[in-house]
């Protein structure tokens, strides 16, 4: 179980640290929202996990106990200590700890050889989108389960003609559905964020569709100028024009601003680029 908010206090203060809202250090402390992440991600015993910032352990306990094997990736050094101290000895051979930007290791150090893994996460959220669109490569997870800010995940499950909409949108739309989502009080949290936050499962598709990084840079260079004309943004680039061209067919024209234009259009842009 979770720790109380009280007994999250005392072990901090013990250890002292103090949460660091640049990090998004708020810890989960309510018990329901711990067995809804591992049943949204349908854990079973023997399953790998990656997780993201761990802190004091609460859902790695869990998933550990269950009889998973986590690879946490953690960059609060103080909390990457307690972690050794506590959970690497009493899972030696399952609980795999890597001390360092998620962002830099999206799989917390996973070794190649493994290609089926899940993850469950409590993602901070200034670095939600770069740590998702880090993890949007070869090999995709199964499954993932991510806490995050509902701002975070409006933005991640945009769709055409919102003004949520952007590149991360598309990356995560090509290569997973959203399979489900679960409210999550501010309450839930120690110290009380400022926000209610989701739960989000993203399944992999059966036919995932991976952005190339020309692709990617080229799209998040567009949504820049979101409001403009695609065509006219495209203009000096001659080789896309006939994508431009092929646009009807995907019930838009070069005419639409790139927050209009539906995935499957940038799917093809993608294609026209490799």
């Amino acid at each position: 179980m979770p720790l109380s908010p009280s007994q999250t206090r005392a072990l901090l203060e013990s250890l002292g640290h103090r949460p660091r809202k640049p990090l998004g250090q708020n810890f989960l402390i309510d018990g329901n929202i711990v067995r809804k992440s591992l049943q949204l991600a349908a854990l079973q015993p023997g399953d790998t996990v990656v997780e993201v910032g761990p802190g004091l352990g609460t859902l790695s306990s869990a998933m550990l106990e269950l009889g998973c094997s986590v690879y946490a990736v953690e960059l609060d050094k103080t909390l990457a200590a307690h972690l050794r101290a506590t959970l690497v000895p009493e899972f030696p051979d399952r609980f795999h700890l890597l001390e360092g930007d998620a962002v830099d290791f999206p799989r917390a150090g996973i070794p190649n050889t493994v290609t089926a893994f899940k993850v469950v996460a409590n993602l901070p959220y200034a670095i939600t989108s770069p740590w998702l669109d880090a993890m949007l490569t070869d090999p995709l997870p199964v499954d993932m389960v991510l806490m995050m800010q509902k701002e975070a995940a409006d933005r991640i499950t945009a769709g055409p003609g919102s003004k949520s909409y952007g590149a991360i949108s598309i990356f995560t739309g090509a290569a997973c559905e959203r399979a489900g989502v679960h409210k999550v009080s501010r309450t839930c949290f120690y110290p009380v964020p400022g926000v209610d936050s989701q739960l989000l499962h993203l399944r992999r598709k059966q036919e995932p569709k991976l952005f190339s990084g020309e692709a990617r840079d080229l799209i998040r260079q567009l949504f820049t100028q979101r409001r403009k004309q695609i065509g006219s943004l495209l203009q000096k680039r001659e080789a896309l024009h006939p994508w431009l061209q092929e646009l009807p067919g995907f019930g838009c024209s070069r005419t639409d601003r790139p927050e209009d234009i539906p995935l499957q259009a940038w799917e093809a842009l993608n294609t026209f680029l490799q």
